[in-house]
C-alpha cells in the first residue's frame, strides 16, 4: 500500500511540474528541446531566434510553413545540419506558439 501511495504522489508531482515546465512559449521551447540547438541571440547548431525573426520579418504567410517545417524537420536553409522532425512529439497547437515566439523576436 505504501509504495502504491508513492507511486500516485510521484505521478501527481510529475504532472503538475510538467504543466509549470511549460507555462510559456520559452518553456515550451526548453522543454521541448529546442534550447539545445539554438539561443535567441547567437547561432548555436541552427540560427539564432533573433535572425529567424529577421528573416522572416513581414512575412504574414510563413507561421504555417515553419510549423509544417518543425513538424517535418529539414536542412538546407541555415545550412547543412538537418533539424529532426519534431512530429508527433509536439502538437500542432504548440508548434505554432514556439514558431510565433520565435518570430517575435
Amino acid at each position: 500500500m505504501k509504495v502504491l501511495s508513492t507511486a500516485v504522489m510521484a505521478g501527481i508531482f510529475c504532472a503538475s511540474v510538467a504543466q509549470v515546465a511549460v507555462a510559456g512559449p520559452a518553456e515550451l521551447a526548453q522543454a521541448s528541446g529546442c534550447m539545445v540547438c539554438h539561443t535567441i541571440d547567437k547561432k548555436l547548431v541552427g540560427p539564432a531566434y533573433k535572425d529567424v525573426a529577421a528573416k522572416y520579418k513581414g512575412n504574414k504567410e510563413i507561421v504555417g510553413s515553419l510549423v509544417e517545417r518543425l513538424k517535418k524537420g529539414g536542412s538546407g536553409v541555415w545550412g547543412p545540419i538537418p533539424m529532426p522532425a519534431n512530429s508527433p512529439k509536439i502538437s500542432d497547437a504548440d508548434l505554432k506558439i514556439l514558431v510565433e515566439w520565435v518570430l517575435s523576436h
